[in-house]
């Protein structure tokens, strides 16, 4: 088991992350990590695993636990083959190894050297050493590094590639705790998948940071939440906390309702939840956990979201978008090859597949900001266009306005009253509305992006990755923005919950630049159902 207790992290300069908290995590647990951008996620995994010292109290594990921890660093292994990689993260196992080796190396092996030997090939035995290589290389190919990549230095692999590498590391040896931060950035939707089964069958204790609702959904029992300086620990998914607050609210707020009537409203929310749980071990001890909650259990959230609406000027016509033979070539790269495809008014078109350069470059093209080196991009005559790129720098760099009068260069609306008003939307107030341009972080470059394309009220939506950098709140509002929008939306996301709820038409684009219509959901995609 770990816990921690009377925990408190303090900057310099007197900021508080957060003060005095006491939270124990239990074996057969996964626990996920939430708040919002800046509240603290990340420290206290570093906390946690002893990177960073906290300002007070103390974290407490169990004797002989072994943990493991997601690295951050990619290039930390370059002179390491990868195979060798994933075992490094079983230290005990390591250490043995070497051990092992330089007892046999002696010259002078002595009865008392004998003995040791024996020893360590009893607990190298006991931690399975001799099937370290075969368990590693079994993580590795599942979650989606083919065996001829094994062999090579992690200096030979791309970034995507060195990820997967620093994933299963973590997860080598069947640690007692395993804290992973952000484990499904830069992972295709296989491995994400891989992921998640391999945790819902874990028996030990997960805490886990991640921006993704349908992983957390699927793998957690429970949240963690960073609100205000304080950490509260709930039962249930991401779903059941969002939702569950929000009714906590609504019941709280209800003073004519008599508690019994409360209560089994409360319970039919819980009977909802339970039977929508996966059968596997976290899910079922997550369904016991919710069928003994009362209403006092049931936390008040104090999280704002932003308010995202988009609105169309006018509805376009018929004829949309033809895309005809679009070839691109960046340098020597082959990126875009022979590009087709028509979309018509209100489709909502999820891009996915292995070609992520192609993609931004399709993008790109489609926004008017890159031509092809041949084939065209033809909208209808009646479209209207907004667009948020994946690299949002181009509308900051050498700017160093107050953010009131960067928005306001997309206003109509001049006057300083209706620009706070709108940039409060984006949950910026007061002196925040105040801060410069140039400092803005990614976050806050995404939700300003939001609300120049709010004021725009186009037609045609273009947002390539909109759930990078932006906290669970700000994606939940941004999804349900989405799905009940009336115009054309094309996009790309990793989120899984936002591909699926949005999209009613995908585009698989490959890493070679070909592009294939495909027929089904995003759902079907990723189980393999369509291919």
């Amino acid at each position: 088991m770990i816990s921690v207790s009377g925990l408190s992290l303090q900057y310099l300069g007197g900021r508080k992350l957060f003060d005095s908290v006491d939270i124990k995590f239990t074996p057969g647990n996964c626990y996920g990590v939430i708040g919002a951008n800046g509240a603290g996620k990340s420290s206290l995994i570093k906390i946690l695993s002893g990177e960073i010292e906290p300002t007070s109290g103390s974290v407490n594990l169990a004797p002989d636990l072994n943990l493991s921890v997601l690295k951050q660093d990619h290039f930390q292994f370059d002179g390491v083959q990868v195979l060798e990689t994933v075992i490094l993260g079983h230290k005990e196992l390591v250490q043995i190894m070497k051990d092992k080796d330089a007892l046999y190396a002696k010259e002078d092996f002595s009865d008392a050297d004998g003995v040791a030997a024996a020893e360590l090939e009893r607990r190298f035995s006991e931690l399975n050493g001799w099937e370290a290589e075969a368990h590693a290389a079994s993580l590795l190919s599942g979650i989606g590094l083919p065996q001829e990549l094994h062999s090579k230095l992690m200096s030979e692999l791309k970034d995507d590639q060195k990820v997967k590498v620093l994933l299963a590391q973590a997860l080598f040896g069947k640690p007692d705790v395993l804290l992973l931060d952000e484990p499904t950035n830069h992972l295709d939707s296989k491995a994400i998948l891989w992921l998640e089964n391999f945790l819902l069958d874990f028996d030990n204790t997960v805490i886990v940071v991640s921006h993704d609702r349908h992983f957390m959904n699927r793998v957690c029992t429970h949240m963690v939440d960073i609100d205000y300086g304080k950490i509260k620990l709930f039962v249930g998914n991401y779903d059941f906390w969002d939702e569950s607050s929000q009714l906590a609210a609504r019941l709280a707020g209800n003073e004519n309702k008599k508690k019994e009537e409360k209560s089994k409203e409360l319970e039919a929310f819980i009977r909802r939840f339970s039977a929508n749980a996966s059968k596997s071990r976290q899910a079922t001890s997550r369904r016991k956990q919710l069928e003994k909650l009362t209403i006092d259990d049931i936390p008040i959230s104090t999280r704002k979201r932003p308010y995202v609406h988009f609105e169309q000027d006018r509805e376009a016509g018929d004829i949309l978008l033809e895309v005809k033979n679009i070839t691109k070539r960046i340098g020597d790269e082959l990126i875009l090859d022979n590009v087709s495809f028509d979309l018509a008014k209100g489709d909502k078109v999820l891009f996915v597949g292995a070609g992520e350069v192609a993609k931004t470059t399709l993008f790109e093209i489609l926004a008017g900001n890159m031509q092809p080196d041949s084939g065209q991009a033809r909208w209808g005559v009646t479209t209207t266009r907004s667009y948020l790129p994946k690299d949002q720098n181009v509308f900051f760099d050498g700017l160093d306005l107050s953010l009131i009068d960067w928005l306001r260069q997309y206003s109509e609306d001049q006057t300083e009253s209706f620009i706070r008003s709108f940039l409060g939307r984006m949950l910026f107030s007061g002196d925040e509305t105040l801060k410069r341009s140039s400092v803005l972080s990614g976050g806050e470059k995404v939700r300003s992006l939001l609300a120049k394309m709010m004021l725009k009220k186009a037609n045609v939506l273009l947002l390539d990755g909109p759930t990078n950098h932006l906290d669970l709140e700000s994606i939940t509002a941004v999804n349900r923005a989405l799905t009940v929008f009336p115009g054309t939306i094309l996009f790309s996301t990793h989120d899984h919950e936002f591909a699926q709820t949005v999209a009613s038409k995908l585009i698989d684009v490959s890493a070679s630049g070909k592009v294939r219509v495909l027929e089904g959901t995003y759902d079907q995609y990723v189980y393999g159902e369509i291919q």
